[in-house]
């Protein structure tokens, strides 16, 4: 509510009112539903993991922001439901459980809808991207369309929300820590996994259990499991065709520990041994994400780092004979990002792409989770690099922790220098 006071200034007189929705029940097919994963803005404003339920920050009338009520409407307690689903909180339980000031069932948030249609009431809500859409139709939207024609109209909350996310605490520090921590094991015991060949279902299987083994909740994404030639498709999810005796696998995945993700990628001969061009395409991205980490200061920007980390590429790319020595500057950053098409990197938190509406232009500050994630990419069908490049895809991923001093890599442990993969993946071979 702090937030709301700053931007509210020369609203005085007025009441506030902030309303999040949290994510509703969604169902791969009729009445088998998906893992109830919780709306990240939700969670972190009240930690009520149910879904189908209301958050409601509202101004006490007669005192200042940012004093203010905390009430959630939840569904109520349905015994029926409760024997095929599990217990549900209810009003009671959701106190105990959140420490809200007040809670209700959700039918009662229609009495406090009407209370918010008068001109003296201003609403914070986001109308552009509705997190449950029963309860927006329902509810927020026959309230936007009065406010719509009011002087006070609804506005967005969820700019204010990533401003608060992208400073992480010293509490929310050490839950990523841990979750970098199991990772990095994770990825130590399927890179010691690999033989040849292997099917990318297995590296796979073998990653999720290795991240659930060590108290991971769930992973935090679909993971990029791809060999050969297919690690140079950026998306590449499908994670089932077999990785062949002298081929690179590329692994991109996650987990999420107490709320709180990971996000890393590594590289890696499956029969051990890098050939002569994987270890030279290797280390020159290893070289520039070495680079890339020093720095990750305050003060500097993940754009800043963007624009160097393509410098770097392109320069490597000259050295490795990928790119003509003679390139004029016009055309060098086009062909640049052609072996290099995204970005060097994102803020990290309870989400894999956290806070995505803050610029990447922003200066750091300590407390801010990015990673750093260069990579090279030649399709084996790109007749205008060196054959022996052909085919080779190399990311490197790490998530960093932006401080006062020098950056604290949350995923240090996971190893990344050749000598120690070839010891690791060779001791399986």
């Amino acid at each position: 509510m702090v937030s709301i006071q700053k931007e509210a200034q020369g609203c005085d007189g007025l009441d506030h009112t902030v309303i999040l929705l949290s994510n509703p029940t969604y169902y791969m097919s009729n009445d088998i539903p998906y893992i109830f994963h919780q709306d990240t803005n939700f969670l972190y404003l009240c930690g009520f993991q149910e879904p189908d339920s209301i958050l409601v920050l509202q101004s006490i009338p007669g005192k200042a922001l940012p004093s203010h009520k905390s009430i959630l409407f939840v569904p109520r307690r349905d015994p029926n439901r409760e024997l095929w689903d599990g217990p549900r909180s209810g009003p009671d339980g959701a106190i105990a459980l959140t420490g809200v000031d007040e809670a209700y069932t959700i039918e009662e948030f229609r009495h406090l809808v009407a209370k918010l249609k008068g001109e003296s009431n201003v609403v914070w809500y986001d109308l552009r991207k509705p997190v449950h859409a029963e309860l927006h139709s329902d509810y927020m939207q026959p309230l936007a369309e009065v406010k719509a024609r009011s002087k006070n109209r609804i506005q967005a909350v969820r700019h204010l929300v990533q401003n608060l996310r992208l400073i992480k605490s010293p509490a929310e520090i050490e839950r990523m820590k841990i979750a970098g921590r199991v990772t990095a094991e994770a990825f130590t015991e399927t890179m010691f996994a690999s033989k040849t060949p292997v099917d990318e279902a297995f590296l796979y299987a073998k990653f999720e259990f290795e991240c659930r083994a060590r108290g991971a909740d769930i992973l935090a994404y679909p993971p990029v499991v791809a060999g050969g030639n297919r690690s140079n498709t950026l998306h590449y999810v499908k994670n089932n065709q077999l990785i062949k005796d002298g081929e690179l696998v590329l692994l991109d995945g996650g987990c999420e520990f107490s709320c709180y993700v990971s996000d890393i990628t590594r590289t890696w001969p499956v029969n051990g041994r890098f050939t002569k061009p994987q270890a030279e395409l290797y280390q020159a991205v290893l070289d520039i994400q070495k680079s890339c980490l020093s720095l990750c200061s305050p003060g500097m920007s993940l754009e800043n780092i963007y624009s160097l980390m393509l410098s770097l590429i392109g320069q490597k790319l000259k050295d490795l004979g990928v790119l003509d020595s003679s390139i004029t500057d016009s055309h060098f950053f086009k062909a640049v990002r052609k072996y290099c098409p995204h970005h060097v990197g994102h803020y990290l938190g309870m989400d894999v792409h956290d806070t995505p509406d803050i610029s990447r232009s922003i200066p750091f500050q300590p407390g801010m989770v990015i990673t750093i994630e260069p990579g090279i990419y030649i399709p084996e069908d790109d007749v205008s690099a060196p054959e022996k490049f052909r085919g080779i895809g190399v990311r490197i991923e790490d998530d960093v922790v932006i401080t006062e001093d020098a950056p604290l890599v949350l995923s240090a442990d996971c190893p990344k220098d050749i000598y120690h993969l070839e010891q690791i993946c060779g001791r399986s071979s």
